[in-house]
């Protein structure tokens, strides 16, 4: 069971979360729990750093913004213990979750499940502290910004869980943000193809990591709500309580072409003209700006009709535009490119589903009704089970809308 910020913000929160937990216990299952901070902590500690040194020491930043997950998994073993449940707290280090020297943004390179194990059995909880595990110099590291949910799915690969219950302060995954479109539905499973690229495409469920690693180890993980009540039935759909199961393909009987609609804001467009087109001109543009781990996604190349010149169009995340801009700036003697245009007032959608892989005509479906809406198309890329176009960033709300009622997925 893992609880976010939000679910442990205060300490009636963390008491409704106590019952939760004690609600499953005496259902006789074993039961571990993964903690983020208290909500708003974490921000806190950041802007203390910040204000110590605006040059800081790594390593002494994940010891200072490590605490606030100390301070809620304490609590909660406080909390259960006082309603009568066997309860004690761990941190990263003591499991041991170990990472690599990453500090800030750590990746997890083991875990070692035992000792958990062996409490388990016993019928005691486990509160462990997320966020946080042991680095190669014997230092605290932190996963990065929702890392608690990728501590949550390697502590349940590691003992072996049945499932990873994600406790958040949503009932589920919808087919779209219900805040764009109300009629969004929520989905009672979802694949962890689908959920990765609803992940990184804009979806903020999930960290993209654990949904990585969930896939990865086979790890069942269930999306639902920590404000439900503990004490509500919880059997609905499939012996589920309510919320959204994210598992393998194979379980999922009834298969939609479409399972949603991502979009995601933080894209800017990039477009170089007039460069001469000669081989390697690709490798000359985008070298540099890998150099200055600027991720590039969108890629679209026009030729000139004589074949002399090549126009080059490709996106990045809006927080590295202007970083981008300086390096193909600081380029242009090498790359003799005539022009460098740029735009941040543009959005990227997608169409995901599994279903695409059986099914033609769904891309051509997805222009169609875009141009019907008078909705210009930048760029355009695809996988198997996406289909992503950019668009100008004031027809994001009609786009979601008319794709989502489009392919059927209104409530």
């Amino acid at each position: 069971m893992k609880f976010g910020g939000t679910s442990v913000a205060n300490l009636d929160r963390i008491r409704n979360v106590a019952r939760h937990v004690k609600r499953e216990v005496d259902a006789g299952n074993q039961v571990a729990v993964v903690v983020s901070a208290m909500a708003g902590k974490t921000n806190e500690l950041v802007d203390l750093c910040r204000q110590a040194s605006r040059l800081h020491d790594a390593r002494e930043y994940d010891a200072i913004v490590s605490s606030g997950e100390q301070v809620s998994a304490g609590l909660l073993a406080i909390v259960l213990q006082e309603m009568g449940v066997d309860a004690r707290s761990w941190l990263g280090w003591q499991i041991a979750l170990h990472t690599d020297s990453s500090h800030g943004a750590a990746r997890i390179t083991e875990i070692d499940g035992d000792r958990l194990i062996e409490r388990l059995e016993m019928k005691q909880v486990a509160v462990v502290a997320g966020f946080q595990g042991i680095s190669p110099d014997n230092r605290i590291a932190t996963l990065g910004r929702g890392g608690s949910d990728t501590s949550a799915v390697a502590v349940a690969a590691a003992i072996k869980a049945d499932r990873c219950d994600i406790y958040t302060d949503v009932d589920g995954v919808y087919t779209t943000d219900p805040r764009i479109v109300p009629k969004a539905r929520r989905l009672g499973r979802i694949s962890f193809e689908e959920m990765l690229e609803m992940a990184s495409l804009g979806a903020k469920v999930l960290q993209v990591r654990s949904v990585e690693l969930a896939m990865v180890h086979g790890v069942r993980t269930f999306v639902r709500s920590s404000f439900d009540d503990p004490d509500a039935p919880q059997v609905g759909v499939d012996n589920l309580p309510p919320g959204t199961l994210i598992c393998d393909e194979d379980e999922i009987v009834e298969q939609q072409v479409v399972t949603g609609i991502a979009f995601s804001k933080d894209e800017a467009q990039i477009s170089i003209r007039n460069v001469p087109d000669r081989p390697g001109v690709a490798a000359t543009v985008f070298g540099p700006l890998s150099d200055a781990n600027i991720n590039v996604d969108m890629i679209v190349q026009n030729i000139s009709p004589d074949g002399s010149t090549t126009d080059i169009t490709f996106t990045v995340p809006q927080t590295d535009y202007d970083r981008a801009m300086k390096v193909l700036e600081d380029g242009r003697a090498e790359l003799k490119f005539g022009v460098l245009e740029g735009a941040t007032d543009v959005v990227k959608v997608s169409v995901i589903g599994v279903g695409m892989r059986s099914h033609a005509g769904v891309a051509a479906q997805c222009f169609r009704g875009l141009a019907e809406k008078g909705i210009n198309i930048r760029a355009i890329t695809t996988s198997e089970i996406k289909i992503s176009v950019l668009i100008d960033s004031a027809y994001t709300e009609l786009a979601v809308r008319t794709l989502h009622s489009l392919y059927g997925l209104d409530g």
